[in-house]
């Protein structure tokens, strides 16, 4: 049986995307790292058994480093624009527009170009009920959901903070659900997270792009 993968993703923007890497990163440079890791991720996601790969994608691809390459990938998955104000509406109105009757939702980002079709697989066969993949800053990489309107228990939840993971088992858990746990990821915030994730996976665009800044 199929199941949604859903990227939750933005154009890698140069002075938009990944701020938090510069210095030492040049805007170009950190928007270069964005690019690859999106672009890893969609790899790791293409080649995942069952998984129908949707991308809820905001901003401005003409203007992105590597534009045209996500472009052609992206012809390869179904892609849906991001609505709603804050990102905690964007994520639940994406896990809406994504779903298919009876389909499991699997969502991820564009920050783990660590994961694998393999983690990805048993993530997704992990949704029964529910899942939720802590990040090592506090957030999370990955939820699964078995009713996609589930999603709606993120209303309100605070996003981007050091307990954004707490608050989401929390607001699962008050919509009846018993959220599972996948490995705990690192995802790239700084040039630290960037090298350290570079390190476990060196052979593909993100490592590269992270070892040209010096």
């Amino acid at each position: 049986m199929t199941f949604c993968l859903l990227i939750v993703a933005k154009a890698p923007v140069p002075g938009f995307a990944k701020t938090r890497l510069c210095p030492p990163a040049t805007p170009e440079q950190a928007a270069e790292i964005a690019a690859a890791s999106l672009l890893d991720t969609l790899d790791a996601a293409l080649a995942t058994p069952d998984a129908r790969v949707v991308v809820a994608m905001t901003g401005e691809l003409g203007e992105a480093a590597r534009g045209t390459e996500i472009a052609a990938v992206l012809r390869k998955a179904e892609v849906i624009p991001q609505r709603g104000e804050g990102f905690d509406m964007r994520l639940v109105n994406a896990h809406a527009d994504a779903s298919r009757p009876g389909e499991s939702v699997l969502q991820i980002g564009m920050d783990t170009p660590q994961v694998t079709p393999a983690l990805l697989a048993q993530a997704a066969s992990r949704a029964d009920n529910s899942v939720l993949g802590p990040a090592e800053d506090g957030g999370w990489w990955a939820l699964g959901l078995k009713d996609p309107l589930h999603a709606k228990a993120l209303a309100g939840v605070p996003m981007s903070r050091d307990d954004t993971g707490r608050q989401t088992l929390r607001a699962l858990s008050e919509a009846g659900l018993s959220p599972g746990h996948l490995a705990t990821l690192s995802d790239v915030d700084t040039i630290a997270d960037a090298r350290r994730v570079a390190e476990v996976a060196p052979h593909g665009r993100f490592a590269r792009a992270v070892a040209e800044v010096r």
